[in-house]
C-alpha cells in the first residue's frame, strides 16, 4: 500500500511537471512605440542626436532676451511688445484691438488687451486640448483643438466670462493621434473655416481627412477636404486679390540634411493633390511610397523654401506704413530646423509673386539663429504673424512665450 501511494504521487507530480513545461511562458509586454518624430528613421539614424526642440515652459521676460540681435531692413524696429505668454502659438486681431494669442502645447488662450496704456495678458480659456488655430470674425472667436472647433461669440464683450463656446464641428481627431493634430485656422472669403488634419506619422499613408487642408461651414458644420497630399502645414492665408488659398507645408523628416525641401503652396481650386506621402517638393518621390507614381501627377510647390526650415504662420501684408514693395507680398515666421545639422531657419522672410506667379523669397527679420551646431542653437522661434491695424505687424515666439512687433519709419532708414 505504501508502495502503490508513492508511485501515484510520482505519477501526478510527473503529469503535473509536464503540464507546466507544455505550458507557454507569457507573451513579452510589446515594446514602447517611438516618438512619432522618429518614425522614418533608417538603420543608420537610429543612433542619431537630433531631437526637437522645447520651449520654456513658463515663458521669458524681455529682460531674459537678447533682442539686440534681432535684424531687419533700414528703417524697420524690431521690439517687444508683450511678454509672459507661455507658448504664445497663433495670433488673431479683434475688431477692438484685442490680440488673441494660442497655445499648442499647453492648454490656455490668452487676451491682450490695453489697460490704462500698459498691456495686460489675460488667460480667457483654460484646460483645452492643445488650441493652436485662432481666427476673430465678425465679433466671434473661433477656437480650434485637436479634436474639435469651437466659436465664441461677442468675445471682446466677455473676456472674464467667455462661457463654453458652441461647437462648429467636433471628432476630428477620432484616433488620438500621435503627431501633427494641431491646426491653424483661416476665414477663407467664401466665410468658411479653412483648417489642416496633419499626418499621424512622419510619412505614412493617411486616411482621406489626415494629411489635408479642409473648410466647414460654420453655420450648419457641413465639413469638405478642399486640398489633399499637405503632410503637415500650419500657415494659411488668402490672396487679397485673387482670394486664392495659400499655405505652407512641413516636408518629411529623415531623409538627409538637404531633402526634401519645405514648401509654400497655392491652391488654386478645391480638389488638388499636393503630393504627399508619394512625391516631396515637386520632384523628389518619397523612398517608401513613391514607387510606380510619377511626381508630375501631383500640383507642384509655388516655392520650395529649403530642407526642415518649419515654416509656420503667414500673412499677406496689406498695410500702409511699410514701404510700397511689401504690399501684397507674404510674411512668414519660420521656426528653423532639427532635422538638420547644420541647422536654418529661425527667421520671417518675406515672400513676392509676380505677373507670371513667379515667387521669390527675401529676408526680412533674423537673429534668432546663434549658432547652427548647438543644442538648441537658436534664442528665439518665431511663429505666426499679425497685421495691426496702423500697419505695424506682430509675430509669435512660441519657444520664450513673448510677442513682437515690426514698424517703419522713413526717418530711421
Amino acid at each position: 500500500m505504501h508502495l502503490q501511494k508513492t508511485l501515484s504521487a510520482a505519477i501526478l507530480a510527473g503529469l503535473a511537471g509536464a503540464a507546466f513545461a507544455q505550458t507557454p511562458a507569457a507573451p513579452a509586454a510589446p515594446a514602447a512605440a517611438p516618438p512619432s518624430w522618429k518614425q522614418g528613421m533608417s538603420a543608420d539614424q537610429e543612433k542619431s542626436t537630433l531631437h526637437p526642440f522645447a520651449g520654456h515652459v513658463t515663458g521669458r521676460t524681455a529682460g531674459d532676451l537678447p533682442l539686440s540681435k534681432i535684424t531687419a531692413p533700414p528703417g524697420f524696429k524690431v521690439e517687444m511688445w508683450a511678454d509672459g505668454v507661455p507658448d504664445a502659438r497663433s495670433l488673431a486681431l479683434g475688431a477692438n484691438g484685442t490680440v488673441f494669442v494660442s497655445n499648442r502645447v499647453q492648454s490656455n488662450v490668452y487676451a491682450i488687451i490695453d489697460s490704462g496704456g500698459k498691456r495686460e495678458v489675460k488667460t480667457i480659456l483654460k484646460g483645452m486640448k492643445s488650441p493652436n488655430g485662432i481666427v476673430f470674425d465678425k465679433g466671434t472667436l473661433y477656437v480650434a483643438e485637436r479634436h474639435r472647433i469651437t466659436r465664441y461669440d461677442d468675445i471682446e464683450s466677455k473676456l472674464d466670462n467667455p462661457g463654453e463656446g458652441k461647437v462648429v464641428v467636433d471628432n476630428l481627431d477620432p484616433t488620438n493621434q500621435p503627431g501633427h493634430f494641431w491646426k491653424y485656422l483661416a476665414m477663407g472669403p467664401d466665410g468658411k473655416l479653412y483648417f489642416n488634419i496633419g499626418s499621424p506619422q512622419n510619412i505614412t499613408m493617411p486616411t482621406y481627412n489626415e494629411a489635408s487642408i479642409l473648410r466647414v461651414d460654420t453655420k450648419t458644420g457641413n465639413m469638405e477636404n478642399y486640398a489633399q497630399g499637405v503632410r503637415n502645414s500650419v500657415g494659411m492665408a488668402f490672396h487679397p486679390v485673387s482670394k486664392q488659398l495659400w499655405f505652407t507645408e512641413h516636408g518629411r523628416d529623415w531623409m538627409g540634411t538637404d531633402l526634401p525641401s519645405d514648401e509654400l503652396n497655392v491652391a488654386k481650386a478645391k480638389g488638388q493633390h499636393f503630393g504627399f506621402p508619394y512625391c516631396h517638393q515637386g520632384d523628389v518621390q518619397d523612398p517608401t511610397y513613391g514607387a510606380n507614381r510619377s511626381c508630375s501627377e501631383f500640383t507642384p510647390p509655388a516655392l520650395n523654401l529649403g530642407a526642415h526650415m518649419a515654416p509656420v504662420g503667414m500673412k499677406f501684408y496689406t498695410g500702409n506704413m511699410f514701404p510700397k514693395e511689401y504690399k501684397n507680398s507674404m510674411l512668414i515666421a519660420q521656426k528653423g530646423s532639427w532635422n538638420r545639422d547644420p541647422k536654418q531657419g529661425y527667421n520671417v522672410i518675406r515672400v513676392t509673386v509676380d505677373a507670371k506667379g513667379k515667387a521669390t523669397k527675401h529676408p526680412f527679420i533674423d537673429g534668432f539663429l546663434e549658432n547652427d551646431r548647438g543644442d538648441p542653437p537658436m534664442w528665439g522661434r518665431p511663429t505666426d504673424i499679425l497685421q495691426m491695424k496702423d500697419g505695424s505687424i506682430l509675430f509669435s515666439d512660441d519657444y520664450n512665450g513673448v510677442v513682437y512687433r515690426v514698424s517703419y519709419s522713413k526717418k530711421s532708414s
